[in-house]
């Protein structure tokens, strides 16, 4: 049985884990704040489920290892800034952006960007947190503490929020999933579909784009890249050098996930292109007590991560994929009286889109 480390061992990890069982991989998730000393192997294969990590004797042994796959991209893709280089080097649309430097002011960030600028530190922060919007011209300023370690956006009247999963291989072999269409509420995804026919003409865009990220960055394993659609324009938003949230609903409307799908290719084994079943939503599990009540809706494929349920805080999610958009809507129907009001919306979004 072939062994690969994981760094980090949150859900992403653990979902890896599972997949792996499968392919006979040996999957170890480690946390990130152990002190242990691993028995890591020289011809074991490391990967990461997040960008950035602490300094803790598990990290250094794992980030030292000659096997670690894309050991040089995450730093790369983890801060904002240079992340957005790459993107603009490579001639990829992206929202107008500048480095917030010692003496930017937030009148210079308007008068260039316009009268909505958001403000984005340029490592750490997701689900909206390390965010800060300027939407006061000649009354707002940038927060004390926040020049040097941000970047300003241009505020983008975007039509619809979509991402597209890939995977390559180390000889440079290029696989998609269908674009998928996603809500986010106060910068939290709460809820995924895919695929949408709609949005098949946009695919090949896509695909190009993210792919010519991965064959620049030599990447190997499954990448995310999140976009606004401006019509028939995609502008990059961010990337995720790891499985990403927005393709979980992949575990349930593919035949490889994408959990599986990296994990081919961290161990070499073949990939190929991933064959969809049905159109599936993903409803995120955010901040909401575990209900057995859930497990009885005709459909429901529950992944729940075992955490602390806080405000705020991604506890689980639940994936459908059913033979038909009526059986869909209809178990979405028996959802909601399981879940919060605050999950009208995003429940009323995922059958409107099933229209």
């Amino acid at each position: 049985m072939s062994r690969i480390w994981v760094l980090g061992a949150g859900q992403l990890g653990q979902m890896l884990k599972h997949a792996g069982m499968p392919l006979n991989l040996d999957v170890q998730p480690v946390d990130i704040e152990s002190e242990e000393t691993l028995p890591l192997l020289a011809h074991e294969q490391v990967t990461a489920e997040r960008e950035q990590w602490p300094d803790t004797a598990a990290t250094r042994q794992l980030a030292s290892h000659g096997a670690f796959v894309n050991l040089q991209t995450f730093p790369r893709l983890a801060d904002r800034f240079t992340q957005k280089s790459l993107i603009d080097e490579l001639g990829l649309a992206t929202a107008p952006w500048q480095l917030v430097e010692s003496d930017t002011t937030a009148e210079s960030l308007h008068e260039r960007l316009g009268e909505r600028v958001l403000l984005k530190q340029r490592t750490g922060g997701y689900d909206g947190r390390g965010q800060h919007w300027l939407r006061e011209p000649g009354r707002d300023a940038v927060p004390e503490g926040w020049h040097q370690v941000c970047i300003a956006e241009q505020a983008i009247d975007f039509d619809e929020e979509m991402s597209v999963v890939g995977m390559r291989s180390a000889d440079g072999q290029c696989f998609f999933y269908p674009l998928t269409l996603n809500l986010h509420v106060d910068g939290i995804l709460l809820g995924s579909v895919a695929p949408l026919p709609r949005l098949a003409h946009l695919q090949e865009k896509a695909e190009q784009m993210l792919g010519k990220l991965m064959n620049n960055l030599d990447y190997v394993g499954v990448m995310a890249m999140e976009c606004f659609r401006l019509g028939d324009t995609l502008l990059v938003n961010e990337l995720a050098p790891r499985v990403h949230n927005s393709g979980h609903w992949t575990q349930a409307g593919a035949n490889i996930s994408q959990f599986e799908a990296h994990l081919r290719a961290v161990a070499k084994l073949p990939l190929v292109q991933p064959t969809v079943k049905n159109t599936s939503v993903m409803v995120n599990l955010v901040g909401v007590d575990y209900q057995d009540a859930w497990l009885t809706v005709p459909g429901a494929e529950l992944y729940w991560y075992g955490k602390e349920v806080r405000v705020g805080r991604k506890v689980g999610h639940i994936n459908f994929c059913l033979d038909n958009h009526a059986d869909t809507k209809a178990a979405l129907d028996l959802l909601q009286t399981m879940l919060p009001a605050t999950y009208v919306e995003v429940l009323n979004w995922l059958r409107s889109q099933l229209d």
